[in-house]
């Protein structure tokens, strides 16, 4: 271990501090702190110089993978580059100093690009109205299902409380639902990996209130059914839920609303490409067709008679979602990469994505066992390795493992659910053939390893600075604090 990758409390030494305000400050600040603002007994705080602090949390920072170091094929989840313009543009004083409690008359340029934004995600999705105000994609599911639930309920229709989720959705299709108080019913897939529009079917009554689905879905498979998916399920009454993880396979190629779907949510920090991971920040704006429109939560943007914007509350909508008008940062810099690739560039994202998806795909499945062998979208999926070698079974969590010793972040791993060893794999657009080709290579011999030496795979990563921990008794007895008394007593 490195000195500075130790604890802070390890690097403590009695009477050090990083900062004190002396008594006698030049006689620019005579005035000590009132006794009333005084603490009566000091914290327990590692007792550390600045130097030390800045080097401990500098070298911390150094250890973290991101899309800015290395490739990052995560399925499903859109670690695209994220094009520093946006972090520049979402920095500008006029942007980042604002106060969501400013009177709507200082505001009339952050509200034009919601307005501006929300009129280019409805161009490119096809939908007619759009609230950016959810703080991520879970958050605008159970948003768009909110106002599902509200169009059914403003009609009288009681008894639709029923949605339909694939069995390879996202698993917070499921879990939205059953947050907004829907029962949920799944729909089982193909073996071609598609919805199985004869075990759907039966399952439209008049209980259904709609359907989830993305389309491509999570094995990164294009629903060609969706044609009579969209006529079934609207001449039960039910209405059609995009879930947008996906959006970027499509790309300005094919749009949503013009598949017949109803209602969606985009991830701005997938698609639009910006940052996301670590628990946000994140934004999950969500689109209606015209006859929902009125239903969307407040607040609104509107235009008054004299042509200013406002915020206004929409008395026939799903109520409240989120404090403001979302999360500003995250639209601003989604808002720039729109503007930045123009109508001449965006049709371009989603061919390059599935390109490259394909190129990996095609260059790998001689070494990794592929359940559905058909051109895929965006991303695809490998149900573990083709052999492994001396009997001895290396697991899709051994290869995730040992491509950190490579220096690549691991794919989504185990999801989609319907493959017991899946590693699902999304390139996207942003990275060049070369990356590609490192990352092929590396797979390639990972699986030549498993082969010749599974137990260099079985005891992975051996070059990263935490090797390979023991997860289950990390969940079952995590530790959430540092024993401070613990070390007093051995000395640290």
């Amino acid at each position: 271990m490195k000195y500075y990758d130790k604890l802070i409390f390890e690097l403590s030494r009695e009477g050090r501090s990083g900062y004190s305000l002396p008594e006698d400050r030049w006689d620019c600040h005579p005035d000590s702190l009132p006794d009333g603002l005084k603490r009566a007994s000091a914290l327990r705080l590692p007792q550390v110089s600045e130097p030390d602090v800045m080097r401990h949390y500098v070298n911390l920072s150094n250890m973290n993978f991101g899309v800015d170091t290395g490739f990052y094929p995560l399925g499903s989840c859109t670690m695209k580059y994220n094009p520093r313009i946006n972090e520049e543009t979402a920095s500008l004083p006029g942007f980042s100093g604002l106060h969501p409690l400013q009177p709507a008359d200082t505001v009339q340029g952050a509200l034009q690009i919601y307005e501006d934004l929300s009129r280019c995600l409805c161009s490119l999705t096809g939908m007619a109205a759009f609230t950016l105000n959810p703080f991520a994609g879970a958050h605008g599911e159970l948003t768009g299902l909110m106002v599902m639930r509200q169009y059914h309920i403003s009609r009288g229709d009681m008894k639709r409380t029923k949605v339909i989720v694939p069995d390879s959705a996202h698993g917070t299709n499921p879990a939205s639902a059953a947050v907004c108080g829907l029962e949920v019913v799944q729909v089982r897939s193909t073996p071609e990996g598609v919805i199985d529009i004869q075990d759907l079917k039966p399952l439209l009554d008049d209980t259904v209130a709609g359907i989830m689905m993305t389309n491509p879905n999570t094995l990164g498979l294009f629903e060609t059914g969706i044609d009579e998916i969209e006529k079934s399920v609207h001449e039960a009454g039910g209405l059609l839920y995009y879930d947008g993880a996906n959006m970027n396979a499509l790309l300005g190629k094919v749009r949503p609303g013009d598949m017949g779907f109803d209602i969606m949510h985009l991830n701005l920090h997938k698609t639009f490409s910006t940052p996301h991971g670590g628990g946000g920040p994140g934004a999950g704006p969500v689109g209606v067709s015209a006859r929902l429109a009125r239903l969307l939560p407040s607040p609104a943007v509107s235009k008054r008679e004299d042509g200013k914007l406002e915020m206004v509350a929409m008395p026939d909508g799903a109520g409240r979602i989120s404090g403001f008008t979302g999360n500003f940062g995250v639209l601003v810099k989604a808002y720039t990469y729109i503007l930045m690739l123009g109508r001449q560039n965006v049709k371009n994202v989603g061919p390059y994505a599935v390109l490259a998806a394909n190129y990996v795909k095609e260059s790998l499945k001689d070494k990794y066992k592929l359940p559905v062998n058909s051109l895929c979208k965006h991303e695809f999926v490998f149900d573990g390795l083709l052999e492994t070698g001396d009997g001895h079974e290396v697991t899709t969590l051994d290869i995730a493992k040992r491509l950190l010793d490579y220096g690549f972040h691991a794919p989504t791993i185990y999801f989609p659910l319907l493959f017991h060893q899946s590693i699902m794999i999304e390139p996207t657009e942003t990275e060049s053939r070369e990356t590609l080709d490192a990352f092929i290579s590396v797979m390639r011999r990972i699986a030549d390893e498993a082969a010749a030496d599974p137990g260099l795979l079985k005891t992975a990563p051996h070059n990263t600075p935490v090797g390979r921990p023991d997860e289950t008794s990390a969940a079952t007895h995590p530790k959430l604090k540092y024993d401070f008394c613990q070390a007093t007593k051995t000395g640290l």
